[in-house]
């Protein structure tokens, strides 16, 4: 399937929403925890497959704004796997050249949480291949609010004018300025929305939803999603004719 892929034609960005691990926990009668301990595997093979592929931007949508109001147990336990996840793959991430960056609320996460993203996004900082964005603490509308209150502070503080104010404007004061917005967002689990992700960003991004569990999620699924996004024509407003010429 790999060698259907066309190289020059793969997505420079690529959004991903995790999505099933409980649902794949119930299928084996065992606790939503066990679900997101077996994602780990979809995780590495969805970095390591895009860093392969030659992605240049991979935002993963570990955990929601939403999220805090789950069962404590699981949050807890969430958080937890967070700090060993990070820990254990920051070997991974120095050998292919893969830096870690994040986007959220992350002053939210619990200290240790916290203190080892900051330590793994310091060690990978001067690494120069796939950046590899975790989305923390996130959610569009959080985003949206965050920017919509720099604006307005930089207005009330005379530093910007309210008739300067323009779509570029608006999007270097997101969580994602410097990142280009996503040309492929892949949902798994067989859901059919984007649950509050990059609400702004994904404007003119190519949706491709799958019935895969995230923990079973794996590099051939990753290639399906770009073969399909290869054979979709991007217009942006424009006729097919126009993009064509």
């Amino acid at each position: 399937m790999k060698e259907e892929l066309d190289r020059n034609r793969i997505p420079r960005h690529i959004a991903i929403i995790m999505d099933g691990n409980g649902r794949w926990a119930k299928k084996k009668g065992a606790m939503r925890i066990f679900g997101h301990h077996h994602a780990i595997k979809a995780v590495r093979d969805a970095i390591e497959g895009a860093n392969n592929l030659g992605v240049k931007y991979l935002t993963l949508f570990s955990f929601s704004t939403e999220n805090w109001s789950r069962p404590k147990d699981e949050v807890e336990g969430l958080m937890a796997l967070l700090v060993k996840t990070i820990a254990n793959e920051v070997p991974m991430m120095m050998k292919n050249n893969i830096i870690m960056d994040s986007i959220g609320d992350i002053d939210s996460l619990p200290p240790s949480a916290y203190n080892q993203l900051i330590e793994a996004k310091e060690k990978t900082s001067k690494n120069t291949g796939l950046k590899l964005i975790l989305a923390l603490s996130y959610s569009g509308q959080w985003e949206l609010t965050q920017a919509a209150k720099r604006i307005a502070q930089k207005v009330s503080d005379g530093k910007l004018k309210v008739e300067d104010i323009s779509q570029e404007v608006f999007a270097d004061h997101l969580e994602t300025r410097n990142i280009p917005d996503p040309e492929l967002m892949i949902r798994t689990s067989g859901e059919f929305r984007i649950s509050n992700f990059l609400l702004w960003q994904l404007a003119y991004t190519e949706l491709h939803f799958t019935p895969v569990l995230w923990p079973d999620f794996r590099e051939k699924h990753l290639i399906a999603a770009i073969l399909d996004y290869q054979k979709r024509e991007r217009r942006f407003g424009k006729t097919g004719e126009q993009v064509k010429s």
